[in-house]
Formats: structure tokens, C-alpha cells, sequence
């Protein structure tokens, strides 16, 4: 009889439930009027009195193992009801996991460091906040030139040095020809500051990505060949015309247009019926400039060239209105969730 007990000992301890249904099931087993246990204590009275105690004790063992067992389980299942509690049903299929996109700005400047970057230009980056000597002075800006009023700035302090936001990231690749000895190759993409009314075309803040290739016998033809490259490998056109322009850090100086195409009714209002489409300036770097930076004029020679990335985004997106960019509408982000 006690082996017997024994057994259901064993029995009850490999016990699992899955259920409460099954947990009330066990329980009904062993401890219920009818139950496995009250059929061992009625046996009692039949046992020899020297075997009572043995009896007793295990009877006893049967007992509290089977109370710890059902107490056991349900911890286990009041546990899982509280996590579910908290997560939900940790069953059900998982909910999809809606995928955020790039903002448009950083996918063109993406876009554009990638095509500079196969013909060897490096990526170079500044402060936001300048002083005068890079932004203007050393990009043949001096003191009461006249073209400093072509950029209305942000002063931040006017004494005793003038401190700014930076009007152009052209401020970079000063910094950058002061610290790297020719031949330099490089792109500056970055955000600008401009104190200007805000419009559809127009913004107080935008982003530039300006570059520069300074080296031996650098010539304007090859400023037109890289220009050409460019616009072919971003917009797929590569036909460009370079008209005379101003600009105080290059001389000569063009802005440059691409031919665009009259095919829609879209192609006549963004161009407005001419075909083309101005998208950056540039021009050879001006003597003066190398001078400012230690770089011997005599020697090497230079191309710099710079367009606003909304500028370009609007364009290859077909975007009216820059202030898009800024607003963070979610219904014109998400228009960009396939792109990379």
C-alpha cells in the first residue's frame, strides 16, 4: 500500500496542465470526496498498527505534494495572465511594422555625394556657426565689399569679431584648403543660413552642397566635364550651357543651365517655355582666394562649383513649394518611403 502511494507521489510531481480546466481536473483526483486521497485514509483503520505511522507519513508526503502542485500551477497560470495583461495576446500574429522613410533633402544629398564620390571627390564638413574671415574675408569678401550685401546674414556678435551663421558652405572648403595641401578634391554638404523671407521659393534656412578640385593645370574645360557628368548621372540629361555670371570667389564665373525638355505641360511651367533650367553656379577659383589659404596661384589652379539641394529635390520630385520640406506633413513624407 505505501509503494502505491509512493508511486502516485512520483505521479503527481511529473504532473503538468496546460489549463485550468486540467489543473481543476487533478485536483478533483486527489483531493475531491472521491478522490485518490480519501480512498488511502479509509484504508487506515486496515493497517497493522506497527505499519500505522509509515502509512500516515506517507500519506501525508502524497498530501502536501499535491496541494504545492496545484498551488504551483496556478502561479504559473495567474503569471500569464498578467503578462498578457500587459503585452496582449502574445499568441496572436505580431502587427506590421510600418517602415519610416528618409527625408527627401538627405536622399538627394545622398544621391549627389554618391556621383562626386565615383570621380574621386572626399566629403569635407564645418561649423554652422562662423566668423568673418572664412565665410567672407578669405573668399575675397573684405570689409564693405558691395557682393556681401547678395547674402543676408544672421549676425550672432558684431564685436570685437563678427560671429555668423554661415551664409554658404563655401566657408568649408576654406577650412579645408587652410589644413590639405593640393591636389584637393572634395564636396561640402551642409546646412546654410540666410535672413530672407519665407515663400514657396524661398527659405531662411536650406542646404548647400558646394565643391572644389584644386590642382596643376586645372582648366574650365574640365570644370564643363565634370559639371557634365554630374547632370548626367543625376537627372539623366546631359546637355548644359554655362552663361557669364558674378561671383567674387571665382573668376570667371557662369551659371550653369540644363536643358530640361519641353515634352509635358510640367516641362513649359518649371521651365517656363524655354527648355532650361538653372541649377547651380560655379566658376575657376579666383587667384586671390589661393592667396588667402597659402596655396601658390602661380602654381596650381582650381574649379568651384555650388547648388541648394532643395533646389535640385524639388526638381527631380516635381515639389512646388520648399516649405514642404520643413513642415514634417507625414502625408508627404510618406511619399518617399520607397525611396533609399
Amino acid at each position: 500500500m505505501i509503494d502505491q502511494i509512493k508511486e502516485h507521489v512520483e505521479k503527481v510531481k511529473q504532473f503538468t496542465a496546460k489549463t485550468e480546466d486540467e489543473l481543476e481536473q487533478f485536483r478533483i483526483e486527489y483531493l475531491g470526496k472521491k478522490g485518490i486521497l480519501n480512498a488511502f485514509f479509509a484504508e487506515f483503520k486496515t493497517i497493522p498498527n506497527e505499519n500505522k505511522k509509515d502509512f500516515g507519513q506517507a500519506i501525508n508526503e502524497l498530501k502536501q505534494t499535491t496541494n504545492q502542485k496545484i498551488e504551483d500551477l496556478k502561479a504559473s497560470f495567474k503569471a500569464q495572465l498578467d503578462e498578457k495583461g500587459i503585452y496582449g495576446d502574445l499568441s496572436r500574429p505580431a502587427e506590421v511594422i510600418e517602415i519610416g522613410s528618409r527625408h527627401p533633402i538627405s536622399v538627394v544629398k545622398n544621391q549627389i555625394i554618391e556621383v562626386f564620390s565615383n570621380i574621386g571627390f572626399n566629403v569635407s564638413e564645418g561649423p554652422e556657426i562662423e566668423d568673418d574671415w572664412h565665410n567672407f574675408s578669405a573668399l575675397n569678401l573684405p570689409e564693405y565689399h558691395p557682393a556681401r550685401d547678395m547674402q543676408d546674414t544672421f549676425f550672432i556678435q558684431t564685436n570685437p569679431e563678427d560671429i555668423l551663421l554661415r551664409t554658404h558652405t563655401s566657408s568649408v572648403q576654406v577650412r579645408y584648403m587652410e589644413n590639405n595641401k593640393p591636389p584637393i578634391r572634395t564636396i561640402s554638404p551642409g546646412r546654410v543660413f540666410r535672413n530672407e523671407d519665407i515663400s514657396a521659393r524661398s527659405h531662411c534656412i536650406f542646404h548647400q552642397v558646394e565643391g572644389l578640385y584644386i590642382d596643376k593645370n586645372v582648366s574650365f574645360k574640365d570644370l564643363k566635364q565634370t559639371l557634365s557628368y554630374f547632370t548626367t548621372q543625376l537627372f539623366g540629361k546631359s546637355k548644359i550651357r554655362l552663361r557669364p555670371s558674378y561671383f567674387p570667389f571665382t573668376e570667371p564665373s557662369a551659371e550653369v543651365d540644363i536643358y530640361w525638355g519641353l515634352e509635358t505641360e510640367t516641362d513649359y511651367r518649371i521651365t517656363k517655355g524655354t527648355g532650361w533650367l538653372e541649377i547651380m553656379g560655379c566658376g575657376m577659383v579666383d587667384p586671390n582666394v589661393l592667396k588667402n589659404v597659402d596655396i601658390d596661384p602661380n602654381e596650381y589652379s582650381g574649379f568651384a562649383f555650388g547648388m541648394g539641394i532643395e533646389r535640385i529635390a524639388m526638381l527631380l520630385y516635381q515639389v512646388e513649394d520648399i516649405r514642404m520640406f520643413y513642415e514634417n506633413d507625414i502625408r508627404f513624407l510618406k511619399q518617399f518611403k520607397s525611396v533609399l
